[in-house]
C-alpha cells in the first residue's frame, strides 16, 4: 500500500482535573460538609483549649499514671480476687467485670423469661394468654428503677436472717444476707479455667459450624452429639484431675453459711429487675415477630401432621427470628446500659467502684469517665456487631 501523505490526527490528552464531572449541586454539597467538618475541628479545638486552661488554673495534669496507685479501699463483692492494696486499676477491671457479669445474666434470664412470656401471649388457652397481657402491661408501664427498689427493698430484704434461711432442696438458701447456692471448687487460677473453658466452647462451635455446612452442601445429616460428649467429657476430666474439681455446698454454721457460692442482695435484686423489665419488651418483639409469619406457615404445617409445639420450633420461630434480631439488640443494648443504676443499691458494678468511689478518691474525672465511656461503647458496638453477624446468617439467599 502507498502512503497518502495523511496522518491520524493526534489528539492532545485532556487534563483530568478533580470535580470535572461533578454538578452544581454536587459541589455546594461537598462545600457545605468541608465547612461542617471545619466548625467542628474549630470547636474541638477551643474545647481543648479551654479543658487545659482550666487544668493549668487548679494546677492539674491529664494522664494514666494514677491507675498505678494503691486504691486503698474495699469492695463488697468481686469474681475476680481483690484487696484494699490493689491499684485503681484492679478496681477498674473489677468493676468491668462485675458490670459484665449483670449484663450476661440479666441478658440470658431476660430472653428465656421473655420468649416464654410472649409464647404464652399467643396461647389459645384464654387465662395463659391473659395472664401474659396481664404481666406486660403491668411491669412495662413501671420505671426500672422502681423495679430495682422493689426486688431489693421489698423483697430481698424481707427475706428471714441466715438461720431461718428459706431451704430449696437443701441446695439453695434465701436469706437477707445472701443467696447460697452450691459452687465448683478447683485449684486452678480463673484465667486457666477460662481458658479451657473458652477452648471447649470454640471447638464445639467448630463442630457445629463445619456440620451445618456438610448439611448444606449434601442435604445429609451429621451427628454432632459424640464428638461434642467427648470433648465435654475431656474438658471436664481435665479440670476434674489437673485442678481437683469438686461441689462445694453451702451448709449452715453458727449464724452464717460457709461453702457453696454466696450471691449478694444486690446481685440478685438487679439481676432479676433487669431480667423481669426487659422480659415484658421482649415479650412483645417476639408475639409481634410470629405474628409477622403468614397464616399459610402454620396451615401447612399442620396440614404435614405437626402439633403446635413442632410447628413454633421448626416453622415460625425460626423464620420469625429474622424479624426478631434487630429489635431484640435494641433490647440488649438498653438492659447493658441499665445495669449502671446498680449504684442506687450499692451494687460494685464499674460506675459504682470506678466513677463514684474512685473518681472521688483521685480527682481524675476526665480520664476515668473517658474510660467509663469507652467501656460501654466497646460493649454496644460489640452486641451491635454479633447481632449484624446474625442478621447475616439468618437472612434469605435469593438464587
Amino acid at each position: 500500500m502507498t502512503s497518502t501523505g495523511l496522518s491520524t490526527p493526534q489528539i492532545a490528552a485532556r487534563p483530568v482535573t478533580l470535580g470535572r464531572n461533578l454538578t452544581g449541586r454536587q459541589r455546594r454539597h461537598i462545600l457545605y460538609q468541608a465547612a461542617f467538618l471545619l466548625v467542628l475541628c474549630a470547636l474541638l479545638w477551643l474545647a481543648w483549649r479551654n479543658v487545659e486552661a482550666n487544668l493549668a488554673v487548679r494546677k492539674l495534669a491529664l494522664g494514666f499514671s494514677f491507675l498505678r496507685q494503691e486504691a486503698g479501699f474495699g469492695i463488697s463483692f468481686s469474681i475476680i480476687p481483690y484487696a484494699e492494696t490493689d491499684t485503681y486499676l484492679r478496681v477498674f477491671v473489677v468493676g468491668l467485670s462485675n458490670t459484665l457479669l449483670i449484663a450476661l445474666l440479666g441478658i440470658i434470664a431476660a430472653t428465656l423469661l421473655g420468649f416464654a412470656i410472649g409464647i404464652a401471649r399467643l396461647s389459645p388457652n384464654w387465662a395463659v394468654a391473659k395472664a401474659a397481657l396481664v404481666y406486660i402491661e403491668t411491669v412495662r408501664n413501671l420505671p426500672l428503677l422502681l423495679h430495682v427498689l422493689i426486688w431489693y427493698n421489698v423483697v430481698i430484704r424481707s427475706l428471714p436472717p441466715s438461720r431461718q434461711a428459706v431451704n430449696l432442696l437443701d441446695a439453695v438458701f434465701l436469706s437477707n444476707r445472701s443467696i447460697f447456692v452450691p459452687s465448683l471448687e478447683t485449684s486452678l487460677g480463673w484465667e486457666t479455667l477460662a481458658l479451657l473453658v473458652g477452648g471447649a466452647v470454640a471447638a464445639i462451635a467448630g463442630i457445629l459450624r463445619r456440620a451445618r455446612r456438610w448439611r448444606e452442601e449434601t442435604g445429609q445429616p451429621t451427628r454432632v452429639a459424640i464428638p461434642i460428649v467427648f470433648i465435654l467429657a475431656g474438658a471436664l476430666l481435665l479440670v476434674a484431675g489437673w485442678g481437683q474439681l469438686r461441689v462445694s455446698w453451702p451448709a449452715l454454721q453458727g449464724f452464717n453459711f460457709s461453702g457453696g457460692m454466696a450471691l449478694s442482695p444486690e446481685l440478685s435484686a438487679l439481676v432479676v429487675a433487669l431480667a423481669v423489665y426487659n422480659a415484658s419488651f421482649i415479650a412483645e418483639l417476639v408475639r409481634g415477630s410470629i405474628e409477622a409469619i403468614g397464616k399459610g406457615q402454620r396451615e401447612a404445617a399442620a396440614a404435614l401432621g405437626l402439633d403446635r409445639g413442632r410447628i413454633l420450633k421448626l416453622v415460625i420461630i425460626p423464620q420469625a427470628m429474622r424479624v426478631l434480631v434487630p429489635p431484640l439488640t435494641n433490647q440488649y443494648l438498653h438492659l447493658v446500659k441499665a445495669s449502671s443504676l446498680a449504684t442506687v443499691i450499692g451494687y460494685p458494678d464499674l460506675v459504682n467502684v470506678f466513677v463514684g468511689t474512685s473518681l472521688n478518691q483521685t480527682g481524675r474525672a476526665i480520664e476515668i469517665m473517658a474510660m467509663t465511656m469507652a467501656v460501654y461503647l466497646v460493649l454496644s458496638l460489640a452486641i451491635t456487631g454479633l447481632s449484624n453477624l446474625q442478621s447475616r446468617r439468618l437472612r434469605l439467599v435469593e438464587r
